[in-house]
């Protein structure tokens, strides 16, 4: 039974006070405060704070639970807290992602299990929630072909992802390209994943889909239980694929994945070799791809064409690197607030 004198209140994330307070409770259970936190609650007994926990967009994280207070469910009344302010802001489907020794504490708060490694546990709030999301990105004419799949973030969209696509394409009866969704890219979600389609549109075989949140991005992987010997990239890779190959990929039939080569990018280099462990024993091959280049030699990537609009806005050069379709939304006016958030952040 709930303590009365256990009283529920809000944090403030954007006040340094209350910042700290979460900090210095948090770092007692050698736990750290992450700066993305959105919202925050608190459960205090006579001003003293004794639990906590916080979210950022739809994921729910930064728990901490007094010790003589475990077992009281305490964290029941802080998740349903913090859902609820989540339905407030739009997010529907509230996930968490924490250590297999918490599996249970959420699964007596109404989660269910999305996909598990020895690492790190996924769980959301709805039993079916994955199957809803991705019901309606599937098709009975579809059924029966050779079904290939590209994640891409593209940010934004260049002639690169366009050949990856197109090599993938001619590769595979039918190929599913998802779009990382967290808008922590530059270019906002639906600016890139209408790139994409944009672009891709003239490829018949070729279907595009918001990749919703069972396509973990580093930006938003939650690092606050990670101790510092930990290799996040490698914990948030490693989920990240076995939510792919065990719950994505049955659903479209998918046998293999298409990823292009990184031999310059440690952390997406170190992605595809997770790709290739835990990919094929699900039987899903991985066919990694040479990067296309310019007439010079150089990679077309994502980050030469931010790095020219940083420094030059629109510029001739670009036409090497993004398709006409990329190109007429950099000449648009709506390239303005991107411009100058590059070059804000250097």
């Amino acid at each position: 039974m709930m303590d009365e004198r256990l009283v529920i209140r809000d944090f403030m994330p954007t006040l340094e006070s209350d910042r700290k307070i979460l900090s210095l409770f948090l770092a007692r259970h050698k736990l750290r405060f992450e700066e993305d936190v959105e919202y925050a609650v608190g459960l205090c007994e006579n001003d003293r704070l004794v639990a906590c926990g916080c979210c950022t967009g739809p994921l729910l994280k930064c728990f901490a639970v007094e010790e003589d207070l475990r077992g009281k469910n305490v964290l029941g009344r802080i998740v349903s807290t913090l859902v609820a302010n989540r339905y407030s802001a739009g997010y529907y489907e509230p996930i968490v992602i924490t250590p297999p020794y918490n599996r249970l504490l959420f699964l007596n708060c109404g989660f269910f299990p999305v996909a598990e490694t020895e690492d790190l546990v996924f769980l959301e709030q709805s039993p079916d929630g994955i199957e809803r999301y991705y019901a309606k990105m599937q098709h009975p004419e579809d059924e029966g072909e050779d079904v290939g799949a590209i994640v891409v973030n593209c940010n934004p969209f260049t002639l690169g992802h366009r050949y990856l696509v197109e090599y993938a394409a001619a590769n595979c009866g039918l190929l599913h390209v998802f779009v990382v969704q967290e808008d922590q890219s530059v270019f906002p979600f639906k600016v890139r994943l209408s790139l994409v389609e944009q672009g891709v549109a003239d490829l018949p075989n070729v279907r595009v889909h918001a990749g919703g949140i069972y396509i973990i991005s580093s930006a938003t992987f939650p690092t606050y239980f990670l101790k510092k010997k930990d290799d996040a990239v490698k914990l948030q890779a490693k989920l990240d694929a076995t939510i792919f190959a065990t719950r994505i990929a049955p659903l479209f039939s998918i046998k293999v994945r298409f990823v292009g080569s990184e031999p310059k990018c440690p952390v997406t280099s170190q992605y595809n070799r997770i790709l290739h462990k835990v990919l094929p024993p699900a039987g899903i091959k991985v066919m990694e791809i040479p990067r296309r280049t310019t007439e010079d030699g150089e990679v077309i990537s994502a980050s030469r064409v931010r790095n020219l609009l940083s420094k030059g806005g629109l510029d001739s050069s670009l036409l090497e690197l993004v398709p006409e379709t990329t190109y007429k939304y950099l000449a648009s006016e709506d390239i303005v607030p991107i411009i100058k958030a590059l070059q804000e952040t250097g």
